[in-house]
């Protein structure tokens, strides 16, 4: 079975549609009042997966685990998961393109990863009536988390398509800026008063995290009836309106040859840039993660700070993200997104060295840890934009779902050999522990920042050389293509 197969009819002589006709056609052949309702739908839709994902993850996740007794490497494997799991994206993106609806595929693939959690409730019921251990109820989490986890990613590049069919390429980084931002507003708010509750809860932290469980299902399942507001996308509807355009356009050939099928990894094979493009961003999620998801662990675990706190300083991410993510959008739609990627990438290489100067005293804790988190999450904001739009400019219009299943494939694979290696790491390594761990994701970004310097696609300069003229410092400051 050939994932990406697909074939294209062409008539003698036509020149294939370019990317933007595709898109293009799409957008014209739906009215602007569906389109700004479906892309409002989709921001309502953001903000109830980001309590979802808030309250079903992150720091309230990496707390309950901590609390059944879970070492470094198994808080590692745990964060390994969710990128692990988007190995399957490449079979889903396949299984996707094959259906004829967008909105049925997504909801098909994501009611059940949500409703999968059911079971984690179950779980902490037993666990609470001591039927079973905390080795058990660990393994139990882990369970659930990659079900869920590898059941939504089937569907994460379908979606990601079927979004870049309906937002207008001038717009996406002003839209998506805007859909995070409004997603982000909700993030903290929901993320402080989990953990105080989980913190405070006169039933235990047990129980509270239980509550906070049952409410970001519920989100879940609301975000899912969003979508339903959105117009749905037919991904065979491309190759018919290609056909149909050509015939327009050559009335008189008699004779349409079909091309043989190509699949997406043979057109990944011909194109150096998407190479390229891969090799950067599996070294620099390997380096990110060897890292990053046991900063948590180090002040929960090392520095013994109440639960309630880190949640507090992980919702400053949010806040930050908020104030950031509608500039950055708009600066990525003038001056392009390897810039913002570049700086706010150097900018993520600084953290973990400063990660070393924190500890339990007032200065840290008042001043020094909130610094860090808003930075950290004004800088990964500006990142995951810039990569999003950047994966949906230079995917191939034949493969778009394919090409964004590989990239996350790549992304899982190496995100999750980053965190399982830092785990492992810190258990081999009792001397220097976290600290060395730190300084090693700090020299590895560096290095995985380099290659993206020289990366350049055919008939254009590298970013260096773009960097170096100058030019996109009127772009930046052009108010233009303002809306």
């Amino acid at each position: 079975m050939d994932l990406g197969l697909k074939t294209t009819v062409t008539a003698i002589p036509i020149e294939l549609q370019t990317d933007e006709d595709d898109r293009s056609t799409t957008l014209q052949r739906i009215p602007t009042s569906e389109i700004r309702r479906s892309l409002k739908a989709s921001s309502i839709d953001g903000v109830f997966a980001a309590i979802f994902s808030n309250l079903t993850g992150g720091v309230l996740l990496s707390n309950f685990l901590v609390d059944l007794q879970a070492n470094s490497f198994e808080i590692g494997i745990l964060a390994a998961i969710p990128m692990l799991s988007n190995i399957v994206q490449p079979l889903g993106a396949w299984w996707g393109d094959r259906l004829q609806s967008r909105l049925w595929f997504c909801s098909g693939i994501y009611l059940p990863s949500r409703l999968v959690w059911l079971f984690l409730l179950v779980g902490m019921w037993l666990y609470s009536q001591h039927q079973i251990d905390d080795r058990t109820m660990a393994i139990w989490t882990m369970l659930v988390v990659a079900l869920s986890h590898i059941l939504g990613g089937l569907g994460s590049a379908t979606w990601l398509s079927w979004m870049a069919a309906l937002v207008p390429r001038q717009l996406r980084g002003r839209y998506f800026g805007i859909r995070n931002t409004i997603s982000n507003l909700t993030s903290p708010i929901v993320v402080a008063i989990a953990g105080f509750l989980v913190a405070s809860y006169p039933s235990g932290e047990l129980a509270g995290f239980a509550i906070a469980l049952a409410v970001g299902l519920v989100a879940g399942i609301i975000s899912l009836i969003c979508q339903w507001q959105m117009v749905d996308v037919n991904p065979q509807d491309r190759l018919r309106v290609g056909t149909n355009k050509m015939k327009e356009r050559s009335p008189s050939a008699a004779v349409a040859i079909v091309s043989p099928p190509e699949s997406a990894l043979a057109t990944i094979g011909k194109d150096p840039y998407f190479q390229g493009f891969l090799w950067c961003l599996g070294a620099w999620t390997f380096a990110l993660n060897l890292s990053a998801p046991f900063f948590n662990l180090y002040l929960l675990q090392d520095l013994s700070i109440d639960v309630g706190w880190v949640t507090l300083y992980n919702s400053l991410t949010s806040v930050a993200s908020l104030a950031l993510l509608i500039p950055f959008g708009r600066w990525s739609d003038r001056i392009g997104n390897r810039l913002p990627l570049v700086i706010m990438g150097l900018v993520m290489t600084m953290l973990p060295l400063l990660w070393l100067g924190v500890g339990k005293d007032s200065l840290s804790l008042w001043v020094g840890l909130p610094l860090l988190f808003i930075v950290n999450g004004g800088a990964s904001a500006a990142i995951d934009l810039s990569i999003n739009n950047l994966q949906i400019e230079i995917a191939h219009k034949h493969h778009q779902a394919q090409y964004f299943g590989i990239a996350a494939a790549v992304a899982g694979i190496s995100g999750a050999a980053g965190t399982v290696a830092g785990g492992g790491l810190d258990l081999i390594n009792p001397v220097g522990g976290l600290t060395s761990l730190f300084v090693i994701s700090s020299i590895l970004r560096l290095l995985a920042l380099t290659p993206l310097l020289l990366l350049k696609h055919e008939g254009e300069r590298s970013f260096l050389e773009q960097l170096l003229d100058f030019n996109w410092l009127a772009r930046l400051t052009d108010r233009s293509n303002s809306v």
